[in-house]
């Protein structure tokens, strides 16, 4: 069995921290790292009385950087495959041993629990329409530009491999939400292999969400790094973002 570790990238997660840990299959992870980006409640003396290894950004950093702290204490601690779940309850972490399954056999490097099996389902789950119709085109175009095939881009739900995270230089993405969609299109260019599952997923008022105007910002450098992949595939554009990571620093 690979040594799987769990990370949480947490802000304000206090409500809803226990019961994505009670959905996590007893004896699947090896450690459960939780980094807590200066929340305002009391995410991190839970998290340390429910026995997690805790990381404290004394200042929001974003949820990017919350990630880079993930994976480098994950990549410390010897982890195989890296499962990054939300504490928000949003995403069904009882799925996650699929994802670890697949990468530990070799079938693929990156695993993701895709939101949008139906238009129906997701809607049910309470996504927005707004932020269905967006995801549906960007995740469209990524397609178009990386030769993918998923059904979204956008899912917070993902499972690394070692080596993905060895090569891929995410250190050099940026900090704030578009990390993940940097994440992907280096996957994509380096040429590693990307699959997803289907998860349920849920919107309460506890999970965590972007507004409207945050998503617009989203969307908008998500085009910009698509317009990087674009010109770097086609030899026009030279980008430290398309650079394996050299053997020093992985």
């Amino acid at each position: 069995m690979p040594k799987t570790v769990i990370v949480m990238p947490a802000y304000n997660a206090e409500r809803t921290l226990v019961k994505t840990l009670e959905d996590i299959p007893e004896g699947l992870a090896h450690k459960i790292i939780l980094v807590d980006d200066a929340s305002q409640d009391r995410t991190v003396e839970l998290a340390r009385d429910l026995g997690l290894t805790v990381f404290v950004h004394e200042q929001n950093r974003g949820y990017g950087a919350n990630q880079k702290t993930c994976y480098r204490e994950a990549l410390k601690a010897g982890a195989d495959v890296v499962v990054m779940i939300h504490p928000d309850y949003q995403y069904d972490s009882s799925l996650a041993p699929h994802l670890v399954d697949l990468i530990d056999k070799g079938y693929f490097d990156v695993m993701l629990g895709t939101r949008i099996r139906t238009r129906t389902e997701a809607m049910q789950g309470g996504m927005p329409w707004w932020k269905y119709l967006s995801n549906r085109f960007l995740t469209l175009l990524e397609n178009m530009l990386t030769g993918q095939n998923l059904s979204e881009w956008h899912t917070g739900y993902r499972a690394y491999s070692r080596k993905a995270l060895m090569t891929i230089p995410w250190e050099r993405n940026s900090d704030d939400f578009v990390f993940d969609t940097q994440f992907l299109m280096q996957a994509a260019f380096l040429g590693f292999k990307i699959a997803e599952i289907p998860v349920p997923v849920r919107y309460y008022d506890d999970s965590s969400s972007i507004n409207f105007v945050r998503s617009t910002t989203y969307g908008l450098t998500t085009l910009a790094m698509a317009a990087k992949y674009f010109f770097a595939r086609l030899g026009l554009h030279r980008s430290r973002l398309f650079l394996p990571k050299p053997e020093h620093e992985a």
